[in-house]
């Protein structure tokens, strides 16, 4: 008979969740900066006096990346894995470490390709008009509100786990 899982054990659930913190939340930033750094070379080939006001809104997708990364963080060290002594977690309780990483796992991926996107144009306009660079700035760090969200709703279900 091959090996199947018939039943996942606690620390694996944990173990995939934290991964897909980081995973996806890391995929959804490397996207959203490489969408904003295609724009930005562009810009860049023309203005290259520009590079300050554009590096910034290149890197704005970054950051959910980096809200991925802590919760991952605080996921492993609540459940012993850093220190070598990882806890005997039941299913229920590994699925609460997998439940708490969702949030900012699936909305750090969708939001960091979108203000990938709105940077991009934002880029374009800084381009066209550096003086309104602010502004581009602005609306690109609105899309970070639904990361933000994300990522305080992953830490408060976090404050809930078993340690």
């Amino acid at each position: 008979m091959p090996f199947v899982f018939v039943e996942f054990q606690g620390l694996f659930w944990a173990l995939f969740g934290a991964a897909l913190s980081v995973g996806l939340a890391g995929i959804g930033s490397a996207m959203g900066v490489a969408i904003a750094g295609r724009a930005a070379t562009g810009v860049l080939s023309e203005k290259p006096d520009l590079f300050g006001k554009v590096l910034v809104l290149q890197a704005l997708p970054g950051t959910q990346g980096i809200y991925g990364f802590l919760v991952t963080v605080l996921m492993l060290v609540r459940m012993g894995w850093l220190a070598g002594t990882p806890l005997p977690l039941t299913e229920l309780e590994g699925q609460m470490y997998f439940a708490a990483a969702l949030p900012i796992a699936i909305v750090g991926l969708v939001s960091a390709i979108y203000q990938g996107k709105m940077a991009a144009a934002s880029i374009l306009m800084t381009g066209k008009r550096p003086e309104i660079s602010t502004r581009g700035i602005t609306m690109t760090a609105l899309v970070e509100t639904y990361a933000i969200l994300a990522l305080l709703i992953s830490i408060l279900m976090w404050t809930q786990l078993p340690s």
